[in-house]
């Protein structure tokens, strides 16, 4: 198998004031929010980052998208440093987030324009990808009207769209199917099970155990911070389900009573 990602070490910690450490019931002034993390990923794998909320699983998908750097640890994406090399790193790499924001003001037509000329994508192949990307997601009829008056469904296949224009071979999404209806999540599962067949990697965290055990080949679970355990679902879960093999490895992990 060709390894794709390889991540070594990763460690981050944020400063918390003193509204957060209440709210997280705490006197420490520092969070490590991602301990001491390694995995790889491989040429046409999905693999999944499961963990609860605050896990560091975000934190984790920034740091390989090169939006925040690591305080130690580093990672190659096809041989790339997110440290020293991140726009090689930007160009290789899609990512989709609900953290992202696109302007309501702007309509589907031209937000796809605007991120292809970015990329230096060229106009006959965006036409192209325009009109495959909009016809597969239902866009195509929405394409000129602005996203504020789009449906939340719609804006996230709008925001998944705009994250793949340039074609990317390594795709980080972070909960892609978060406050989607079910038939749009069908859409974008369906899409990623594509994205894999045409060889693509494909990072996916979620906090979901049926999408991770639809979709992923490996995963890696992820709490405190730490990667505690990692494995393909078989092995991993054995004659269990992965949601009661899950709840075992966090009551391991925090010495709490689920």
């Amino acid at each position: 198998m060709e390894e794709v990602l390889k991540v070594e070490g990763l460690r981050k910690t944020f400063n918390l004031s003193r509204k957060q450490q209440k709210l997280e019931r705490t006197d420490l002034k520092v969070k490590v929010a991602v301990d001491n993390l390694s995995f790889t990923a491989y040429r046409g794998e999905i693999f999944g980052l499961l963990g609860p909320n605050g896990a560091g699983k975000t934190t984790t998908l920034r740091m390989l998208a090169t939006l925040i750097k690591p305080d130690s640890g580093n990672a190659f994406i096809e041989g790339n440093s997110i440290i020293s090399d991140e726009f090689s790193v930007r160009k290789k790499i899609g990512f989709l987030t609900s953290e992202l924001k696109l302007e309501e003001f702007f309509t589907p037509n031209y937000l796809f324009d605007f991120f292809s000329d970015l990329y230096g994508v060229e106009k006959s192949v965006r036409e192209q990808r325009k009109r495959s990307l909009f016809n597969k997601f239902g866009i195509d009829k929405f394409a000129e009207v602005k996203l504020g008056n789009l449906s939340t469904g719609m804006k996230q296949k709008v925001s998944l769209v705009i994250s793949i224009v340039h074609d990317p071979a390594f795709i980080i999404f972070d909960e892609p199917t978060n406050g989607l209806d079910v038939l749009t999540a069908k859409v974008v599962t369906d899409f990623l099970l594509e994205l894999k067949a045409q060889g693509k990697t494909i990072i996916l965290s979620t906090h979901i155990f049926s999408l991770v055990e639809k979709l992923c080949d490996r995963v890696g679970v992820i709490i405190e911070g730490k990667l505690v355990a990692l494995d393909t679902l078989i092995n991993l879960t054995k004659e269990k389900n992965l949601e009661d093999t899950f709840f075992e490895l966090y009551e391991k992990t925090t010495g709490e009573r689920i």
